[in-house]
């Protein structure tokens, strides 16, 4: 492959994952919802069992300072809170609040619109095989903001 064909294919995937990022975040905001994208990124690692905001730093890489000022306006705003952490009394597990896991939901549905717009295109064949390849080539861990 040519550099200008990796170029381009390199610029193709960019867009393709800020509009879906965007796609995604309007599709939250207009079901009611006052977020932002990083949100998403720190809602999935929320989700399974909360983290504590040291982990939640580690999963979105940036500073601890950063992820605390991130919870503290999820939490002011209804979508987390702190409880103590089961297994460690000095620090503090920041869950979702049923608030939290309605957004949740409805950036699920978002993301689910804005992939049917892609089989509409290419056909639910193309983006199976799409996500089939793309998975083999993705990185395994944290879905991260590229900050």
């Amino acid at each position: 492959m040519q550099n200008s064909e990796a170029l381009a294919l390199a610029a193709a995937l960019l867009a393709a994952a800020g509009d879906l990022t965007q796609r995604i975040n309007d599709g939250v905001v207009a079901r009611g919802f006052e977020a932002r994208p990083a949100w998403g990124f720190a809602f999935a690692r929320l989700a399974p069992d909360g983290a504590t905001v040291t982990e939640l730093a580690g999963h979105l890489g940036v500073t601890k300072q950063a992820a605390s000022q991130l919870v503290d306006e999820i939490v002011r705003k209804g979508y987390a809170e702190r409880r103590p952490h089961p297994e460690d009394a000095r620090a503090r597990l920041v869950v979702l609040t049923e608030r939290g896991w309605a957004c949740t939901r409805a950036a699920e549905e978002a993301a689910a619109e804005a992939v049917r717009t892609w089989v509409d295109v290419l056909g639910e064949g193309e983006v199976r095989a799409l996500r089939e390849r793309l998975g083999r080539i993705a990185p395994n861990g944290p879905i991260k903001p590229a900050w």
